[in-house]
């Protein structure tokens, strides 16, 4: 089997909620996906995607997909795109880095694999260990009645965990904090992410005058040895985000101890391949982890659903349906949000296909009729 035609394109994500506030002082109404199609001379079609979550999100951009496909997408071409780890090695040789943009690369080269295979790519990524991953859902920076209201409309939805998005104002976060840990119910379990919006000095005020709540503190600071400061003083439970960015950071984190839980972001982690590799390790040294991405449509969800349900249940945190976070698609199909779970697509390959009707024409075509 071989690659004969690479094509990207580009498609805007209007947030549901109409405006998304995260970190110190960040938001975003739109975020552009950048959708990969694999085409192989087998007449398997594969499918990845990768979504910022704004412009100005880490090191990642949204023209990122169309500036590495220039330089890789003429070596793909002709390659079995069921070798994964090829794939994998042609795209780290021909690129340093850059890991958010190969990520959807990799992801359809895994969907044409599992469809070669028949079958789904949680299977072949070890099997199903969760059957239903439990969903969170964020609580955006907004008022705080208007964010008691949406954790609300969440719990009747079968929601039981909540990210509370804070960082924009340390005094302000303490009472969105309290009042939030307030409202949860028996079993309900509560996050309060600052997306590394913080000054450590901050942080600290903000963990000791929320010291005797239950609830976990997501990145607080920019930097792992920032976020190592808080966390001597803090007595809430430590997840790191943003600085989970690939193998060495899980070491590092592993031989300090340094979190109660890493969340694995797909695409920042460079794709499923990685982002596999990382989790394992995690998992190995008993550390929880939480499935997810930057951001995304169908496509992303349903590389994110597979990855999740190949996650042992003990060991996953949780995930989050981010297709619901948006009014237009990139596929159809993929995974399923019901009662508070993620399930994946039990059909050969990831179990979604592109939606070229909100996705229009390509931005680029690589290969046949290119």
């Amino acid at each position: 089997m071989k690659i004969t035609q690479i094509r990207i394109y580009k498609t805007p994500l209007p947030y549901v909620g109409g405006s998304y506030g995260w970190g110190a002082g960040n938001a975003i109404e739109t975020a552009m996906a950048s959708v990969v199609v694999i085409d192989t001379d087998a007449g398997l079609q594969g499918c990845g995607e990768f979504t910022p979550c704004g412009e100005n999100y880490m090191v990642a951009h949204s023209e990122g997909v169309e500036a590495l496909a220039r330089l890789v997408a003429p070596l793909l071409i002709d390659e079995d795109p069921r070798q994964v780890a090829r794939i994998e090695q042609i795209m780290d040789h021909a690129v340093q880095g850059h890991g958010y943009a190969k990520a959807p690369f990799d992801a359809a080269c895994w969907d044409i694999l599992g469809q070669a295979c028949a079958q789904p790519v949680w299977m072949l990524m070890g099997g199903k260990l969760t059957d239903g991953a439990p969903m969170y859902r964020v609580a955006p920076q907004k008022a705080t009645e208007e964010t008691l209201a949406e954790m609300q409309r969440y719990r009747d939805q079968g929601y039981r965990q909540f990210q509370i998005k804070v960082g924009s104002d340390w005094a302000g976060d303490i009472d969105r904090i309290h009042q939030g840990v307030a409202l949860l119910q028996p079993g309900e379990k509560a996050m309060a992410d600052a997306n590394q919006g913080w000054r450590v000095d901050n942080a600290i005020r903000v963990a000791r005058a929320t010291a005797e709540l239950d609830y976990i503190l997501e990145q607080p600071c920019r930097t792992y040895e920032e976020c190592q400061q808080v966390r001597r003083v803090a007595q809430q439970p430590m997840k790191l985000d943003e600085c989970v960015t690939g193998m060495g950071a899980a070491q590092r984190i592993v031989a300090d101890r340094g979190a109660e839980i890493c969340c694995l972001k797909i695409s920042n982690l460079g794709g499923l391949s990685k982002a596999r590799r990382v989790r394992d390790y995690l998992i190995e040294n008993r550390m929880p982890v939480v499935a997810e991405d930057t951001w995304g449509g169908e496509i992303a969800s349903a590389a994110l659903a597979h990855f999740a349900a190949s996650t042992p249940e003990d060991y996953l945190q949780n995930t989050t349906d981010l297709m619901n976070y948006n009014t237009r698609s990139t596929g159809i199909g993929g995974a399923v949000a019901q009662g508070g779970k993620l399930y994946a697509p039990d059909v050969p390959g990831l179990g979604v296909t592109p939606d070229f009707d909100s996705l229009g024409d390509p931005v680029a075509v690589y290969g046949e009729q290119s």
